[in-house]
């Protein structure tokens, strides 16, 4: 029976067949483990469960020596060394299309809200605003005949893609060989899909603002570190663009004195893309599969790439 270690609390069934075949360790703090939290609660573990707020990094695996194992409770794995991981022989596993639907339905929430101005408008009702019915008054985007941009056409991408399509918006698959300005410029809506690589790092920059068209929004439930935070409050405030709704942001969460929340025609929520039950209960199940066939020596079902 090998020691596992969970860094966040996961109330859901799996979690307890990983209870039944080994020994498990809870963080119980209501906030993640510091680096250094992590490393102690490590040492020992032969298996980690770890979130993306967890840095898996050289540091860490010198301090648990026994680690045969780890499973991202993530589709992604940008918090993970995974070349520290691969020349240490230890396999990383992550919890791919099972909140696919659940993102993408997300996508679509915050392209609705940010097209219609629907945070704007319901402030204005709750603050007394709302006077009388305004002919003129909170025009939006219509989507249909709209053109979105879905930068990254991976499994969410193409998700997004098809709710678009159901929407009669005529789409733009941006794919990692192909040159983004030319979208940018076409765009009504651009929807950020991409991994975050060194690549992709502040893929939306300054210059990537200015080629999208002033009446454009901008998306993001990709990673935060896809757009450059600064670059966005600068664009909203001069109105290079006309809105972005952020699920992601960098760092997470965004302090509340960072200068990106005082811009104008911004959403930002807390990283929800996944929180569904049907969701989260899968990426249990694929975490703790991942963590079961490490610790017996087989092959991860769901590896990290």
């Amino acid at each position: 029976m090998a020691r596992v270690f969970l860094s966040r609390e996961l109330p859901f069934a799996a979690i307890d067949r990983l209870r039944a075949a080994h020994d498990v360790d809870v963080w119980e703090g209501s906030l993640p483990p510091t680096p250094q939290q992590l490393r102690d609660c490590a040492a020992g573990a032969h298996g980690l469960l770890t979130m993306l707020t967890d840095r898996v990094d050289a540091d860490l695996l010198d301090a648990a020596p026994q680690l045969r194992a780890i499973a991202n409770f993530a589709v992604g794995s940008d918090n993970i060394d995974l070349d520290e991981t691969a020349r240490r022989g230890i396999p990383v596993g992550v919890t791919p299309d099972v909140l696919t639907g659940a993102t993408a339905d997300l996508t679509f929430a915050l392209i609705l809200a940010a097209a219609r101005r629907l945070p704007e408008a319901e402030r204005n009702v709750r603050t007394g605003g709302w006077l009388t019915w305004e002919p003129a008054g909170f025009l939006g985007l219509e989507l249909e005949g709209a053109t979105i941009a879905i930068v990254g056409a991976g499994r969410i991408g193409q998700a997004v893609a098809r709710r678009a399509r159901g929407f009669g918006m005529r789409v733009i698959e941006v794919r990692s060989k192909d040159p983004l300005a030319p979208a940018l410029r076409e765009a009504d809506v651009v929807s950020l899909h991409t991994p975050l690589t060194a690549k992709t790092r502040h893929l939306i920059d300054e210059q990537a603002l200015r080629q999208m068209k002033p009446t454009a929004i901008l998306v993001n439930t990709a990673r935060g570190g896809v757009v450059d935070h600064d670059a966005l409050g600068r664009a909203l405030h001069a109105g290079t663009i006309a809105a972005a709704a952020l699920d992601v942001t960098d760092p997470e969460p965004l302090p509340a004195s960072d200068p990106l929340l005082s811009a104008p025609n911004l959403i930002v929520l807390p990283h929800i893309g996944s929180a569904t039950h049907i969701a989260r209960e899968r990426m249990a199940e694929l975490a703790v599969q991942n963590l079961l066939a490490g610790l017996a020596g087989e092959p991860l079902p769901h590896p990290a790439r």
